[in-house]
């Protein structure tokens, strides 16, 4: 539970890369519980689809990209961003449920549900009532006290336990080192898929069909510019992250398209990459109905971040 309440914070906070180690060390940990060694459990695939949902409440990462392509603010696509991975989650969480027959129409699920729609509906408030100048200190201020209580409380933590918190460190490192060795056989194999579907002209093929069919559709196809950040966030973190900056360079940082791409990229994370790299790490052969579920997760996301951004841009 430690390691799954840290990786998800990590998420939470827009760190991708910090999320990882945890989330191969909280997947390992949950490997050990696992009866079937090369079948993933139900808690497995209900982490790993949690994981791929890519619930933020702080999108970091997204917000310093904005602000080096020169956006004038930066931060207005926070909002969206949190709405859009929130329904991304929510999403996720109800199909996993229903694949494994989980009931959630219970009380502790109906109260927690409700804390949670409570929080963001009042972090979404609390942004809507001050300015935008106001938001991006606001937000940037609340990442670093986070931030940095995390740091604070790990020490003291290991203070209060008589710890040493270096030699644990270090301990952990090396454990980390040894994890990434195992798992560059998944990812290099994972990234010479994604090269060949890029490089093969697969991925514009499907844009621009999509593109023609909407558009056939009398819908407006405005959309279209962001659907390679969509396509490729499913596959690659860093990947679309550079169609994104691409976006917004082309673009620019504060078109409707550039602002979209921000969004949708924020919406969810990797479920292919993250599948590969967290099961392969354990050994997981058998994935069930996880990339599935991940996918819908996934979808969801794309929808709700194209609606939305509409909604506040458009």
């Amino acid at each position: 539970l430690g390691s799954i309440f840290m990786n998800m914070s990590a998420n939470m906070l827009g760190l991708d890369n910090a999320a990882t180690p945890l989330g191969l060390k909280a997947m390992k940990e949950l490997q050990e519980l696992n009866l079937k060694k090369d079948t993933a459990s139900n808690p497995m695939i209900m982490f790993l689809v949690v994981n791929t949902s890519g619930l933020i409440i702080i999108p970091i990462s997204i917000m310093v990209y904005r602000a080096q392509m020169g956006a004038a603010q930066p931060t207005d696509v926070f909002i969206p961003i949190l709405l859009s991975t929130f329904i991304s989650t929510l999403v996720g969480v109800i199909a996993v449920s229903i694949a494994q027959k989980i009931n959630l129409i219970n009380k502790p699920i109906l109260l927690l549900t409700g804390v949670i729609c409570l929080f963001f509906s009042g972090l979404v408030y609390l942004f809507l009532s001050v300015s935008r100048e106001e938001m991006g200190t606001y937000s940037t201020l609340i990442a670093n006290i986070l931030l940095f209580s995390v740091i604070i409380l790990f020490i003291l933590t290991g203070v209060r336990k008589k710890i040493n918190v270096y030699d644990s460190f270090v301990e952990g490192a090396k454990e980390g080192f040894t994890t990434a060795v195992r798992i560059i056989p998944y990812l290099v194999a994972f990234l010479v898929g994604i090269a060949v579907f890029r490089t093969s002209g697969a991925m514009d093929f499907l844009v621009e069909g999509i593109g023609y069919v909407v558009g056939l559709c009398g819908v407006d196809t405005s959309f279209v510019g962001a659907l390679p950040t969509a396509l490729m966030k499913s596959l690659s973190g860093s990947g679309a992250n550079g169609l994104m900056i691409d976006t917004m360079k082309e673009l620019g940082p504060d078109s409707f398209v550039g602002r979209m791409s921000c969004v949708v990229r924020g919406a969810s994370d990797t479920t292919f990459y993250i599948l590969a790299v967290y099961f392969g790490s354990v050994g997981i052969s058998k994935t069930r109905n996880a990339v599935t579920c991940g996918l819908i997760a996934d979808f969801s996301g794309i929808i709700a971040a194209i609606l939305i951004s509409y909604l506040f841009f458009f």
